[in-house]
């Protein structure tokens, strides 16, 4: 039995989609926690076990875990927490159910960063790392997903893109880094969640084929959506004062800006680029597959997507 969290979210569902295809011919069963069952794609409804509730609930843990070999574990973001809260907080219940229940193995959606200097003061990061450490300690086999940033925060750009030509980060221009498609973050899961064979604590990067710099990423939106895209680098005092004024908790804004200011300093470029298993999606193939789309859509399309 494979126990799937957050299975609606950008990597739940690509995870879902491959599980429900691959999982029977592995001899596992399924079983997901949602909070939201409706939000499940109707064509796997019928393929899995759904247990109602959230995953940082410890009875909503205790019925999911049950009979369970393997979960993938995802923690959803909570704005109003403080960076601990929201990440060890919200895993312990289930860091404690996956010991009374005997989970074998478990993966974790984590980050980049470990071992680097940067890493004591990253923020989100720095909280993500304290809560591998925590399911880790509790028993199971762990395998932490070290990623970099996603493509997809590019979506939140597109009208941005679309209107002005323009994109927003709080990188150096040049500082190159290596991205990821949540795509690619679920095949991985899904390989490791569907192969009994390894044990112990570890971490697997998951980086993307290349590194870029925020320059490298204009010029490729500019060539595959054929209109000029520039950068824009935001001072990470405004950034702030910005998602202040959005309503996010003060301590969560804090982990953002100290996690934006140490990927600005290198946090994500500790760990050697090697082969990555598998199929890797390229920035381009991104832009033209996923970004496009969505600056060329009108804005009323684009608001009721």
């Amino acid at each position: 039995m494979i126990v799937i969290t957050a299975p609606t979210g950008n990597i739940g569902r690509r995870l879902l989609s491959l599980l429900v295809e691959a999982a029977p011919a592995h001899g596992e069963e399924l079983r997901v926690v949602v909070r939201d069952p409706a939000r499940l794609p109707e064509a796997v409804r019928g393929r899995v076990e759904v247990v109602t509730g959230s995953h940082g609930d410890a009875a909503t843990v205790e019925r999911a875990f049950t009979g369970a070999d393997a979960v993938f574990w995802l923690v959803p973001p909570d704005v109003s927490a403080t960076p601990d809260e929201a990440y060890s907080g919200f895993t312990r219940p289930a860091a404690r159910a996956f010991a009374a229940h005997g989970v074998s193995r478990v993966v974790g959606v984590s980050a980049l960063g470990r071992g680097t200097p940067q890493a004591a003061r990253a923020g989100l990061v720095t909280a993500s790392l304290a809560m591998d450490d925590l399911i880790a300690g509790s028993g199971v086999a762990y395998r932490a997903l070290a990623n970099p940033s996603f493509f997809e925060n590019l979506l939140e750009e597109a009208d941005s893109i679309r209107e002005n030509g323009v994109f927003t980060d709080t990188a150096a221009a040049d500082r190159k880094a290596p991205m990821v498609a949540t795509a690619d973050i679920a095949r991985a899961a899904a390989g490791l969640l569907l192969d009994r064979s390894w044990t112990g604590v570890g971490s697997v990067p998951v980086l993307g084929p290349q590194d870029l710099s925020p320059d490298d990423l204009a010029r490729i939106m500019t060539e595959e959506l054929g209109r000029p895209v520039r950068y824009r680098r935001q001072p990470l005092d405004e950034m702030r004062s910005t998602l202040l004024g959005y309503g996010l908790g003060e301590a969560f804004v804090e982990g953002m800006v100290d996690m934006k200011r140490a990927k600005d300093q290198g946090l994500d470029s500790g760990v050697d680029r090697s082969p990555q298993a598998g199929p890797a999606t390229g920035f381009a193939q991104w832009c033209a597959q996923t970004l496009k789309p969505a600056v060329l859509a009108t804005p009323e399309a684009a608001d009721a997507h």
